[in-house]
């Protein structure tokens, strides 16, 4: 007889195949008289795959694939557009990292048993364009070195490699880190990228929003299944990272509110009480909004989109859900036919500056 000791990683895709591998046993410390076994290899012990961690598995999966397309489609927006986000420019690695505590409960044993996640952060998501990309980390890495120091493991280990990597990022062009891959260790040199430092985040949600607290863009799961395509979620992207650029939440006192929504909704299992009506969100005012919708025209144009659809975008998504929608993007931002007017005549005048060669500038 033996006794299970730790726990034993598996694979699980997005068709719930399982891949188990084998534990480590030890003996009990008291003598036992085992049952005859007929002679043969001991049977391998094996975690157990509950229909529970295997939906949860699921859940995470299918966040992580929203997540991907937002970071997809957000990078030419934050790498293109240093100079429209004046102060919210800095210096980046461009990917994200997490461990298995990132997540509660069964998310956690999900992301463990299920995702092969573990103490040690791993990157989650590479920045298209960035740093990052080019020299070739990839999701699934696992963080070992950075700068030639061990990086934190455990339950701390997110926010406590902030600050060493912070200082990294703040006093070199390039970063050294040590990944783990494929059960072997690599050393790669990670070019610094300058880019707007806005968090981009997924809400957790079926609610037809997008949040902007001057420092992240949150775009809800309904959001993203109401846009047809990618030009239309960099849209509500780069509508968000203006306000941001202008610190249109701080001026409306709105931040610590959406703030408080986005820190809820990021979550795998957030609060929806907190969407009844408004949340307590003040709508933006239409000077405010047709700022934000004129300097998010530019962004997009440089970041390679098209923009010739946008005012037909918004008008579709305030006829389908219109601001009579307390939890929707309309109830935030109600002055559809004054931001359309704004948004016409913004495009009109980025393409005479692209005829004549001029600078893509507001």
């Amino acid at each position: 007889m033996t006794r299970l000791v730790g726990r034993c990683p598996a694979l699980l895709g997005i068709s719930i195949a399982v891949l188990l591998s084998a534990c480590q046993t030890i003996a009990p410390s008291a003598p036992v008289t085992p049952a005859p076994q007929p002679a043969g290899p001991a049977e391998e012990a094996r975690p157990v795959i509950t229909p529970r961690i295997a939906a949860a598995a699921q859940t995470l999966t299918k966040m992580a694939q929203l997540q991907d397309r937002l970071y997809r489609v957000a990078a030419p927006l934050l790498i293109k557009n240093t100079e429209l986000c004046k102060s919210h420019a800095r210096n980046l690695l461009g990917f994200t990292a997490k461990n298995r505590y990132f997540y509660p409960g069964e998310y956690n044993e999900a992301a463990h048993l299920a995702l092969d996640m573990g103490e040690r952060m791993q990157v989650t998501g590479v920045l298209a364009g960035s740093g990052a990309a080019r020299a070739g980390l990839n999701v699934g890495d696992r963080l070992v070195t950075a700068g030639g120091k061990p990086l934190p493991t455990g339950q701390r280990a997110v926010s406590s490699a902030g600050s060493v990597l912070g200082a990294l990022v703040r006093n070199q062009s390039t970063v050294a880190f040590g990944i783990e891959r494929d059960a072997k260790e690599k050393q790669l040199s990670v070019p610094v990228t300058r880019a707007c430092s806005f968090g981009i985040e997924l809400g957790n949600a079926d609610n037809v929003n997008s949040y902007a607290d001057g420092q992240r863009v949150m775009v809800t799961r309904g959001m993203i299944s109401f846009a047809d395509d990618d030009d239309e979620l960099a849209y509500v992207m780069a509508k968000g990272m203006a306000h941001n650029a202008l610190n249109h939440a701080s001026k409306e006192r709105n931040a610590g509110t959406i703030g408080s929504i986005i820190e809820n909704l990021k979550s795998v299992r957030p609060d929806t009480s907190m969407l009844i009506g408004s949340g307590g969100i003040k709508p933006m005012p239409q000077e405010l909004d047709a700022a934000a919708d004129a300097l998010s025209l530019y962004m997009l144009a440089r970041a390679g989109y098209k923009i010739d659809d946008a005012s037909s975008f918004w008008k579709r998504l305030a006829s389908t859900h219109p601001a009579t929608v307390l939890n929707g993007y309309v109830a935030n931002h109600p002055s559809t036919a004054y931001r359309v007017a704004v948004i016409d005549r913004i495009v009109a005048d980025i393409k005479a500056k692209k005829a004549a060669g001029q600078p893509l500038m507001p």
